[in-house]
């Protein structure tokens, strides 16, 4: 099956035919490029990891990091500042890149629907000691995430793009900026026999945070 064009900006990759558009004319973009931008493109504004990007651009082949610093590089010059000044491609420090989400469209529309407020529901942190419960913290996120993306007024993330964070202590407007988010869900989970606690921080990216009251279940 040909796989449909990709829009973002002023650019249109045509994966079925192996090349990238601006205003219609072609970009020089080599083989390993355009695997790159897919990667990114699919991945929806969300943060792809080094790995999984390099076999997208080395498949099956064991391949030095330096080889996918110098693709990306290549990749941003080509591309050019993103409408905002910034770059296309943003780094995520010890993680990997991601494509600074541009408006989303279908090849050849004319207007454009106005961005969302973007969202992304961090990890919440097992406080019960024991590792077994990891998953069942994972599951309250997995549900919060879902319940949350039944609102149309704003978007919420992938959760691939954020369990990079999982386990690690991070400032939570960093990680806002990183995911190119406005707002972060942060919180903890304690459970004992039959008694659940939850609590929950909504984090403005830009300044200050709203602490949820914990629910005690």
């Amino acid at each position: 099956m040909m796989e449909s064009r990709r829009a973002f900006g002023q650019f249109v990759l045509d994966p079925a035919r192996g090349r990238l558009l601006r205003h219609g004319e072609s970009v020089a973009l080599g083989q390993r490029g355009l695997a790159l931008l897919e990667a990114l493109l699919d991945a929806s504004g969300g943060i792809v990891s080094k790995a999984e990007l390099m076999e997208r651009g080395w498949p099956g082949t064991i391949v030095e990091e330096s080889n996918l610093t110098v693709q990306i590089a290549a990749l941003r010059k080509a591309l050019g500042p993103a409408p905002g000044g910034q770059e296309w491609i943003a780094t995520v420090p010890r993680v990997g890149y991601r494509l600074v989400q541009p408006p989303t469209r279908s090849a050849g529309a004319e207007a454009l629907l106005p961005a969302r407020p973007a969202l992304a529901v961090l990890p919440f942190t097992n406080l019960g000691g024991d590792p077994g419960q990891d998953y069942f913290a994972d599951g309250v996120v997995d549900d919060i995430i879902t319940a949350l993306s039944r609102f149309r007024s704003f978007a919420v993330i992938s959760r691939n793009s954020f369990y990079a964070y999982k386990g690690s202590v991070t400032d939570v407007r960093q990680v806002a900026k990183d995911l190119g988010v406005g707002y972060v869900l942060e919180g903890s989970i304690r459970r004992s026999s039959n008694r659940l606690r939850i609590a929950a921080q909504f984090v403005d990216g830009g300044s200050s945070c709203i602490t949820m009251r914990p629910a005690p279940m």
